[in-house]
């Protein structure tokens, strides 16, 4: 028996309506999105014209106070909205989730660090040609590892000048760390060397079959950089990175020395 017409009509109406309602919801996720991707801009834009107009020195000690004012008031308004408790000031789903996949989460958030960093790279590359792309990536590196070196000594408490001691303890809380397998090693009371045993970029063209990503020059500015902003009295050293040819334990491997005339 066919269907009445009426009811027919209906139906498309409903469907009609299901799908309008399923293409607004979708829009607004995209939207809520956005608004995050927009924020973290905005933060970061904020940095960059703090540090043009005030130094480095000045960026750095007016983020230490945004951030953490910005911090507490954004996990406040987010346990009310989401309903979730905090414990001296941090979410307390975070601090009760098992070692396992709180592991999980941050290694997670670290492997989209790097794989946001590829994704910038390829978008200049494929735009403008690798040796724009990698003018651009050693310029970035060359601000993101001080940055990344300061938050680093905030997290951990260190003092002015840490030392080789501090540098150590500083390398085993890089984002690298969680995605990637490294070593120290001590020449001496005033020499580290540092390895990197296991990368993940490297280890992924590896299995591509593809030939190392010559990542020296910007190896050469991360690691001065970082290491310099830990302590100024390092020196840094590159034993070997690709291009250069290397043992199959490592990919990439620093000698930092403490200067003594410091």
């Amino acid at each position: 028996m066919n269907e009445p017409k009426e009811a027919k009509e209906a139906g498309l109406r409903q469907t009609a309506a299901r799908t309008a309602e399923s293409a607004e919801r979708t829009a607004r996720v995209r939207f809520l999105l956005d608004v995050i991707h927009r924020a973290a801009l905005h933060h970061g834009l904020w940095f960059t014209e703090v540090r043009h107009q005030l130094g480095l020195r000045g960026a750095l000690e007016t983020l230490d106070a945004a951030w953490k004012r910005s911090l507490d008031l954004q996990l406040h308004r987010l346990a009310r909205l989401l309903g979730f408790e905090l414990q001296e000031g941090l979410p307390r789903p975070l601090l009760e989730m098992e070692d396992a996949a709180f592991d999980q989460l941050l290694e997670g958030l670290c492997a989209n660090w790097l794989a946001g960093d590829g994704v910038w790279f390829q978008a200049v590359e494929f735009a403008h040609g690798m040796n724009d792309a990698k003018r651009c990536n050693d310029s970035v590196w060359a601000q993101f590892a001080p940055l990344e070196a300061w938050s680093i000594k905030r997290l951990l408490g260190l003092p002015e000048r840490p030392g080789l001691e501090g540098l150590k303890q500083a390398l085993a809380w890089r984002i690298y760390a969680r995605i990637n397998v490294q070593s120290c090693s001590q020449e001496g009371p005033n020499r580290l060397v540092f390895r990197m045993e296991e990368c993940r970029v490297q280890s992924a063209r590896k299995r591509k079959g593809l030939p190392d990503y010559p990542c020296k020059s910007a190896g050469l500015v991360e690691y001065t950089y970082f290491a310099r902003a830990i302590d100024e009295r390092i020196v840094t050293e590159c034993i070997g990175c690709p291009p250069d040819p290397h043992p199959g334990g490592w990919y990439c491997a620093w000698r930092f020395t403490l200067s003594e005339g410091g």
